[in-house]
């Protein structure tokens, strides 16, 4: 059973089979299968509040498995994922508002910008480890908040309004139900990227990192830069989740970029289990839907809400679906 020792309590017996089912190649391809047919009915049920709220819910996904490659594959903390995340919104809205650039063009802009903030962060602090690293990556995140809070090509505190619909063979890309599908898409893409980066080369040596730094090294990997390369790839999703987040609200803002978002989607890491991709999805979920589907409570949702992440966390110290340990 995909059952990680270090958690206190063994995982009730339908629960341990549905991750045996996922830990399976031959059956895990066939549930993300049926997941994706959910997905493609969910606005059709969900109604258009429940799109919106599902597709603020994909794009932490995307975020959560971006920062699943720094913290859960290359055993990084880092704490100013937001930054990320802002560079990729703020290079789109700057490009195609200031420069008139298509906006399909500011993609490439964009993931160069995130992949230079990524060397800016990690060149000079991946010899640095645990507090010390993630008082720089903090650091790293306020800087680029503030720094978008004060300069003028950014709007300063107001930030960027009137970030123009890109299209799409003439057809405008609009309107909540039409990003829930691109979300959507982008979830799927980020899950496969994922898959595929888990079982490369470089993702065993990630691994290796993540256990024993000094055995990875005596055995040949440049650590460094194995750590800087998931700095530039966790980048990168968190940059193409900014460039869609810009182009479906229209705006941004420094305040859509705070330490509180690099915290949640660090939760969702967390929660959902460090290194196991359906872990870090169903963690995503969890943070994005456990506070509306608390609503009717009322004030007391977000205390609600605080007490029962307490309790899974005390019950469940290595998280919801984590990874498998010998």
């Amino acid at each position: 059973m995909a059952i990680n020792q270090l958690n206190a309590r063994p995982l009730p017996r339908p629960l341990a089979k549905l991750y045996a089912a996922f830990d399976d190649p031959r059956r895990r391809w066939a549930l993300y299968a049926l997941l994706v047919v959910a997905l493609l009915v969910a606005p059709t049920v969900l109604g258009r509040y429940g799109t919106v709220i599902m597709t603020n819910a994909l794009l932490y996904v995307v975020l959560a498995l971006g920062l699943n490659v720094v913290v859960g594959f290359a055993g990084l903390l880092d704490l100013g994922y937001a930054a990320f995340f802002a560079v990729g919104a703020y290079t789109t809205g700057i490009l195609t508002q200031e420069f008139g650039m298509n906006f399909w063009l500011t993609i490439p802009f964009a993931l160069l910008a995130a992949a230079i903030a990524g060397v800016i962060i990690g060149g000079p602090t991946l010899r640095l480890r645990s507090d010390y690293l993630a008082i720089v990556t903090l650091g790293f995140g306020e800087i680029v908040r503030i720094a978008a809070r004060n300069l003028e090509i950014t709007g300063r505190a107001s930030g960027l309004t009137g970030i123009p619909s890109p299209s799409l063979f003439g057809w405008e890309l609009s309107g909540p139900m039409v990003f829930y599908y691109v979300f959507a898409a982008l979830a799927v893409l980020a899950v496969i990227a994922s898959y595929r980066l888990l079982h490369s080369r470089l993702g065993r040596a990630w691994l290796y990192v993540r256990h024993d730094e000094d055995a990875a090294e005596a055995m040949g990997i440049n650590r460094v830069r194995v750590k800087l390369a998931a700095y530039i790839i966790g980048a990168i999703y968190g940059a193409i989740g900014g460039v869609f987040f810009a182009a479906n609200l229209g705006a941004i803002s420094p305040e859509s970029f705070s330490f509180q978002q690099s915290v949640l989607v660090l939760m969702a890491v967390i929660l959902g289990g460090m290194g196991k991709i359906p872990g870090v999805i169903v963690g995503a979920f969890i943070i994005i839907l456990g506070p509306e589907l608390l609503r009717e409570i009322g004030s007391l949702r977000l205390l609600v809400f605080a007490v029962i992440l307490l309790l899974i966390m005390l019950f469940r110290p290595s998280g919801i679906w984590p990874g498998r340990r010998s």
